[in-house]
């Protein structure tokens, strides 16, 4: 059973975004989906520090260290790009204004609660941050994460156990070895990359999964 890397991650949830989609791309894993999106897509990329338009990573040694995502990243613009104050930033996130957000997680629950700052670890982070306004804001949010833990705990699970971030916002979850779509309660099965069967996947997950 071969699963995706992280690479060949991003790459998928890029394949999905549709053209004319105003999309923010969480720190961590998510900003790696803006290398793949189809060239022949008008996609707007936004970012919560006050970015939109933005474009794949710089080439090395062509950064602009006045230009940078959430994450502090450098990253380039797009024609018709532009930067901005971070009230007007959070204003698009609140407002309804982002058709998409890609975020990254702890774990995601069956119902759609989203679990993404906190695990309790003493080097977390101290606060939710913008995660929590991108998780309510968007019109669609999109999870990016391994299936499993380090130690094989399924990420995708019953209850979250960790500190929320969102309710019931998550409508559909990319792992390395399978896509999820979350509706009304029961987890779907869209796309298994890894070959792994749903059994199989239901099995790792402890969830009794639907087939799509």
């Amino acid at each position: 059973m071969k699963r995706l890397n992280r690479e060949q991650m991003a790459a998928r949830v890029a394949q999905d975004i549709p053209e004319g989609s105003v999309v923010n791309l969480g720190i961590g894993l998510p900003t790696k989906v803006g290398n793949y999106l189809p060239a022949d897509r008008e996609i707007m990329l936004h970012s919560e520090n006050g970015v939109i338009g933005m474009g794949p990573a710089p080439a090395p040694g062509a950064e602009d260290p006045d230009l940078i995502n959430a994450g502090k990243q450098p990253v380039t613009l797009l024609a018709g790009g532009a930067y901005f104050h971070h009230a007007d930033s959070f204003a698009m996130m609140r407002g309804g204004h982002l058709d998409i957000c890609v975020l990254g997680a702890f774990q995601v629950a069956r119902n759609g609660d989203l679990a993404n700052w906190h695990t309790g670890g003493p080097d977390d982070i101290p606060a939710v941050g913008g995660a929590m306004d991108l998780a309510i804001g968007a019109k669609s949010v999109y999870v990016l994460m391994e299936l499993l833990t380090r130690d094989g705990q399924s990420k995708l699970v019953e209850r979250c156990t960790y500190p929320l971030t969102g309710l019931s916002c998550v409508s559909r979850v990319y792992t390395d070895m399978a896509v999820f779509d979350l509706k009304d309660g029961r987890v779907v099965l869209v796309d298994d990359l890894a070959g792994a069967g749903i059994a199989e996947l239901s099995r790792l997950t402890g969830l009794a999964l639907a087939a799509g």
